[in-house]
């Protein structure tokens, strides 16, 4: 499988690199089209940026082919930087008072957690968070975990789909859908989303929901989306207000300075910017259709649930999840309690492996990606790595 694939990546060849997670890779094909893009941009960048001349149809291009992966208009969905800023942006545009509640897991994302713990301190607005069993084996005990938590004070429900720390696949389409009917805002973090499963954004139902490109999909450093449900959309701020904004922005039917809806033009055109990553989002969904990825993803997530299962054997510790509630290419292994930050740093001096190892509500865990570039053997030595660091005693069966 790497064999073939890892030659259209750019990563060095000195390096296992097995945490695709953190901020993806992006295939040689597409950081070429990215450096093409930055070319015609500073050979005339008057041009570049000028509407009338294409930038705006430019931008809409890459909104029109994103929005059919992700299952939505083009005019649900506006570029970003990276999920955290597109959240912020929903975040800091809901009218939250004192004494309202968002209620979230214990799985969030450190970043985001920091993101609500600014909204409460500005709204006062307070963070209710509920534990989630683990494992998590059952989309019921999930969904009834998380509806236990409303109050007649809730008025944001914040979830990740899949998580950071953990690697879990949430199954939030019930919990949303129970959200929606008491007319609570749902707002989803999907920044390990798109690429990594398929995306239907109008039938999920999701209020707002962001997503990475450059992760899973493998665009670009610096490109993502935020999608927002029409009726919703004129609650959502800019936070930068330049020349996309319109003091009609919240009128119905209202066309945006530069022809597109106000929800676009206000968050699209926000002051000089290289969006070079953005326009190269088609690339990328170019190069995953020529390399059959869907046959790609299949055998990555055979081969991470493979890995995840033969450390298991040698740690005796169960996992975080069953099968169908762990991220297909992402996995958070749990490992015997260490210095994490000693391991982490030993798996890259001493085997050049890079992967995230970390405590999270006092377990440690070696969180893994497998993309198309990595192979059995990287998997192979990243178990003796761990079994050498770890101490940990080999299974008979393993010796086989």
């Amino acid at each position: 499988m790497s064999e073939n694939l890892a030659r259209h990546f750019l990563l060095r060849e000195d390096v296992v690199f097995l945490n695709h997670g953190s901020y993806g890779a992006c295939p040689r094909p597409v950081f070429e089209a990215y450096q093409r893009w930055q070319l015609e941009l500073e050979r005339q960048p008057v041009a570049f940026f000028d509407p009338a001349r294409g930038a705006t149809a430019r931008m809409r291009d890459t909104r029109v082919a994103l929005a059919a992966e992700l299952g939505t208009d083009p005019d649900n969905i506006v570029g970003q930087t990276n999920a955290t800023a597109a959240l912020n942006l929903v975040a800091r545009s809901l009218e939250l008072k004192p004494g309202d509640q968002i209620l979230t897991t214990d799985h969030e994302y450190s970043a985001l957690e920091k993101t609500w713990a600014f909204i409460v301190r500005q709204t006062g607005a307070e963070v209710v968070t509920v534990e989630i069993p683990l494992p998590l084996v059952s989309e019921a005990e999930f969904t009834e975990t998380v509806v236990a938590g409303f109050t007649d004070r809730t008025r944001v429900l914040y979830l990740s789909h899949i998580t950071s720390p953990t690697a879990l696949l949430f199954p939030i389409e019930r919990a949303v859908a129970a959200a929606r009917e008491r007319g609570i805002y749902t707002v989803i973090d999907g920044a390990h989303t798109p690429g990594h499963l398929p995306l239907r954004l109008d039938a999920l139902g999701a209020d707002f929901y962001a997503g990475n490109c450059h992760k899973w999909l493998m665009s670009p450093k610096g490109s993502a989306f935020l999608y927002v449900r029409p009726e919703l959309q004129k609650l959502i701020d800019p936070l930068v207000v330049s020349h996309g904004w319109t003091a009609d922005n919240k009128v119905p039917g209202v066309t945006g300075p530069f022809g597109n809806t106000p929800f676009v033009d206000q968050l699209e055109m926000q002051g000089t910017r290289d969006p070079a990553a953005w326009l190269t989002v088609p690339a990328a969904l170019a190069f995953r259709r020529d390399h059959d990825w869907a046959e790609v993803a299949r055998r990555c997530q055979a081969l991470a649930q493979e890995t995840a299962r033969r450390l298991a054997a040698r740690t005796d510790l169960a996992p975080l999840s069953s099968p169908e509630f762990c991220a297909p290419q992402l996995v958070a292994m749990p490992i015997p309690d260490c210095d994490t930050l000693a391991v982490h740093r030993a798996l890259m001096e001493k085997y050049s492996i890079e992967m995230p190892v970390f405590k999270w509500r006092n377990r440690a865990i070696a969180r893994l990606s497998v993309q198309g570039y990595n192979s059995p053997a990287q998997m192979d030595l990243l178990l003796d790595a761990l079994t050498e660091l770890l101490d940990l005693e080999m299974k008979a069966t393993l010796m086989a």
